[in-house]
């Protein structure tokens, strides 16, 4: 079976606004369809855990939930009935900001430039674009190379 590598950005958000969101629902969905590349967790200790944490939801109840193999709006739908209704604005938009505003590591930027052949001169920092070149550059190995 094919192993399928995630392309939607962390700095993608759905109708909620939650950034990383729709990322956290391919990768789970993959995941439960035995799908998922083997590089990547469905659900890690990074963005993914972020999400869980502000919005308030144990990772169990949502890989529980994920068992059902909802659409990406039914996953919304999920996360508003565990909120009561209703997403704080000011939770959406502390995580939203905190995920832009990661920066890896340096080593970390280093190794990732690297791999993707772009020269690091300091001018991509954060962790959305760093990890989004790091997906293409896996997607490209994979699947257009070969």
């Amino acid at each position: 079976m094919s192993q399928t590598i995630p392309l939607i950005s962390s700095g993608v958000s759905g109708p909620l606004g939650v950034l990383h969101l729709p990322r956290l629902w391919q990768k789970v969905s993959l995941d439960k369809a035995g799908k998922l590349h083997s590089d990547y967790p469905a659900i890690g200790a990074g963005y993914d855990q972020m999400v869980l944490d502000a919005l308030g939801i144990d990772k169990e109840s949502f890989n529980t939930f994920m068992d059902t193999k909802p659409t990406y709006p039914q996953l919304e739908v999920w996360v508003l009935e565990q909120k009561g209704g209703v997403l704080d604005t000011d939770t959406v938009k502390t995580l939203n900001e905190s995920i832009i505003g990661y920066n890896h590591t340096d080593e970390t930027r280093a190794a990732i430039l690297a791999a993707c052949g772009v020269q690091d001169n300091g001018d991509i920092l954060d962790a959305i674009r760093l990890n989004n070149l790091e997906d293409w550059q896996e997607f490209y190995a994979q699947q257009i190379k070969g």
